[in-house]
């Protein structure tokens, strides 16, 4: 049973280096804010996840995985909010091109779609 373990912890921690990767290699080549924004926040929860469950798989080990667990609830309540913040300080200062934007929220009664 412990090969077995061991494989799959390889695999998740393989897995979520990956992700994380990605996300770093996407805040290098996209260039505006809101694109590497939806990198950052996306594919690097999904490897910290990962990663995290990889190495509670491979400790066997309640305190760890209780620690590890915290750790990932925390990660999931931040990111969105941090997300949303940068996303909104970006609007704010100008860092966003608003003609790109499908729908403003920031803008009383928005910008509707070209589509409708």
């Amino acid at each position: 049973m412990t090969v077995v373990t061991d494989a799959l912890a390889a695999v998740c921690l393989l897995l979520g280096a990956f992700f994380s990767f990605s996300a770093g290699l996407g805040v290098v080549r996209f260039d505006s804010l809101l694109s590497r924004l939806h990198v950052v926040a996306k594919p690097q929860v999904l490897g910290l996840l990962l990663l995290l469950a990889g190495v509670a798989l491979r400790l066997r080990d309640t305190g760890s995985a209780s620690m590890l667990v915290l750790v990932a609830v925390f990660q999931l309540l931040t990111s969105p909010v941090a997300a949303h913040m940068v996303g909104r300080a970006g609007l704010r200062t100008g860092k966003v091109d608003p003609a790109q934007l499908v729908y403003d929220d920031a803008r009383p009664g928005g910008r509707p779609t070209d589509d409708a």
